[in-house]
């Protein structure tokens, strides 16, 4: 998946960017539009890890062609290439998404170096939640320490430690990467939900934090209906095929938490801490496969949006009394 795709009507400057690269571990391959350049990703998806437009082009321009790319695979780094007449444009398409640009005209050293410049980026970013990346550049880099009320969703895969014995590690990365934490990721993303952090099998995802909404508890518990939809799906889909299945269990608890950056000089996350988190945690662990149990806190916020019933009390460490727990009717 080192391939790197070209898409410029000028046959020249397709030449001269080939010649270029030639000694970059890329696999090189060119469009002369942006259509032309579509069509390429949706037959081969899995080849490419890099796309560069030219800005001006007959039919769709650089930038409608890389938004629908990246409607087709949003892991894909996209450049821009384009005019100085055209800069001011590409500092927008940047803002709107796009990874970077490149102006001509251009050496070949700046060219190489440009594109390895943008590709670290792009690949640093991944490490950091969209929501939270999009709040530090909007905060002059500086995210402001918060005390305020989020829902906290907790997923765990049944079954996992026995399975990740009989499989080998690449195989293990695979599946959790291609069939759990990616789907789960996006739906988590779909519905405003920032994904605070992968802990094994584990994924926390916090709603509400950086940025609130007035219906956090209930996109999160939307969220997880979404998540065991999507789960039995894939699970269906595995079949127990070398071993792998998909059941979940998921928790969910509202409250007051501390969120802002945590960590040493050297590794800093953006997180959240407070009692909220560690009942959903409890919960998490006391849901079985295919159930969502959510806090009392939770429940009332949710009113019409989901069917819930009573079940026993549970103990939870930290606080004096046993809770009261629900769980969501899904099918």
């Amino acid at each position: 998946m080192n391939g790197l795709l070209f898409i410029d009507d000028e046959e020249g400057v397709r030449r001269s960017v080939v010649r270029a690269l030639k000694n970059e571990p890329y696999n090189i391959y060119t469009s002369a539009d942006g259509e032309d350049g579509i069509e390429f990703i949706k037959k081969n998806p899995s080849i490419l890890s890099t796309v560069i437009s030219d800005y001006r082009m007959p039919g769709l321009n650089g930038l409608d062609t890389l938004a629908a790319i990246g409607m087709i695979n949003p892991e894909m780094t996209r450049i821009i290439l384009t005019g100085y007449a055209t800069m001011e444009a590409a500092i927008l398409a940047t803002n709107e998404g796009i990874d970077g640009f490149i102006t001509k005209p251009f050496d070949n050293i700046e060219l190489r170096a440009k594109i390895r410049e943008i590709n670290v980026r792009k690949r640093l970013r991944q490490f950091v939640p969209q929501q939270i990346y999009r709040e530090i550049q909007n905060s002059t880099g500086f995210l402001k320490p918060t005390f305020h009320e989020v829902s906290i969703l907790f997923s765990d895969i049944r079954g996992f430690t026995k399975m990740s014995q009989n499989v080998p590690p690449d195989e293990l990365a695979d599946f959790l990467n291609n069939h759990y934490f990616s789907p789960m990721g996006e739906i988590a993303y779909s519905f405003s939900g920032t994904v605070d952090k992968h802990i094994g099998d584990s994924i926390m995802v916090v709603f509400g934090s950086p940025v609130p909404f007035p219906d956090d508890s209930v996109r999160a518990v939307k969220a997880a209906i979404e998540m065991q939809r999507k789960a039995a799906e894939i699970d269906k889909m595995l079949a127990g095929k070398n071993g792998f299945n998909l059941k979940i269990g998921i928790g969910i608890a509202t409250g007051k938490v501390f969120s802002g950056i945590l960590g040493s000089l050297r590794k800093k996350e953006f997180t959240s801490v407070g009692m909220a988190v560690n009942i959903a945690s409890r919960l998490q662990r006391l849901a079985k496969e295919g159930e969502i149990l959510i806090s009392e806190s939770t429940c009332s916020k949710i009113s019409d949006n989901a069917e819930t019933i009573a079940i026993p009390q549970v103990t939870i460490k930290g606080i004096s009394q046993p809770v009261n727990i629900y769980k969501v009717i899904h099918t």
